[in-house]
């Protein structure tokens, strides 16, 4: 697909599914970056009339229409759209901090070997910071000369920066995994191939949690979306604990067999696609696991 958008150092895509209220409020604060970044907001099929709000509102804003909701995979849209080298993703509910995504060029241009930055996420107006944080900043893995932060193998897709190359290149988001855990794989192929994903704390991403949310059905996409995520890259009997496990430790709820039900009709797709992660990754993950 031919790129739209031209000349820019680092942009940023957004994606959205009928919240346009929460929208607007986050594109003016992005819109007053000093940075005056090029922005790519995917509309994923929403019916509150955000494409022709947006198109009144911010004209100096490209606005790419799905008619279906394509999940996180529209961001892969968006970045295809952009030939700028860095891609800062947004949310409709988050904004980047001034200034940062001029910082966080500077970091990329230092480390041709860095993918992924993920900032730190300050919640609401009283800026509280997000408990992942806490996580990300106490990760066990091994850091190497020249990490700009702690090395992470996940991204949270709402507060990073990706060097648009290495995203490409490892496929962008699986669009089977809609939203929920889609980092998940992406991260690991990004770092089999030897890509960089740090925690740089001191980018800040605003975030505002919209009320238009379905924390149910979330829950049910991330426990597919692990399943599937096993199936994809494990070793089969770290496969085998994945699917095996939730049996025991999840109550055998409406939801529970609806999540199994969705995660074994995509067994054969998975199995197809199965590409087992080498072994520094593997082990990356393992300890990963057992500290948390």
């Amino acid at each position: 697909m031919e790129t739209e958008i031209e000349g820019a150092t680092i942009a940023i895509v957004m994606i959205t599914h009928n919240r346009v209220h929460d929208i607007l409020r986050s594109l003016d604060e992005l819109i007053r970056l000093p940075e005056r970044p090029a922005i790519v907001v995917v509309d994923n099929g929403s019916h509150d009339g955000t494409a022709a709000v947006l198109a009144e509102r911010f004209p100096q804003i490209r606005v790419l229409r799905s008619e279906a909701n394509l999940g996180a995979a529209a961001r892969t849209l968006g970045v295809r759209h952009i030939d700028a080298p860095y891609i800062a993703f947004c949310d409709d509910d988050t904004w980047w901090e001034p200034g940062n995504l001029h910082a966080a060029a500077d970091l990329f241009d230092a480390q041709p070997r860095l993918a992924v930055i993920t900032a730190r996420v300050l919640v609401g107006p009283g800026n509280e910071e997000d408990p992942i944080c806490r996580v990300l900043s106490c990760s066990p893995l091994p850091r190497e000369p020249g990490m700009p932060g702690p090395p992470l193998l996940g991204f949270l897709a709402g507060a990073s920066i990706v060097r648009r190359s290495a995203f490409l290149e490892a496929g962008g988001f699986e669009p089977r995994f809609f939203i929920g855990g889609e980092e998940e794989l992406l991260a690991a192929d990004l770092a089999a191939r030897g890509w960089w994903l740090c925690y740089v704390p001191e980018l800040v991403v605003h975030h505002h949690p919209s009320p238009a949310r379905d924390g149910s059905k979330r829950r049910n996409t991330l426990a597919r979306n692990a399943l599937w995520f096993a199936w994809l890259r494990r070793p089969l009997r770290v496969a085998l604990r994945k699917t095996i496990r939730p049996a025991w430790e999840r109550p055998w709820s409406r939801d529970t067999w609806r999540t199994l039900f969705e995660a074994l009709g995509g067994l054969p797709w998975a199995l197809r696609r199965r590409r087992v992660l080498p072994p520094e990754v593997e082990c990356g993950l393992r300890l990963l696991e057992g500290h948390s």
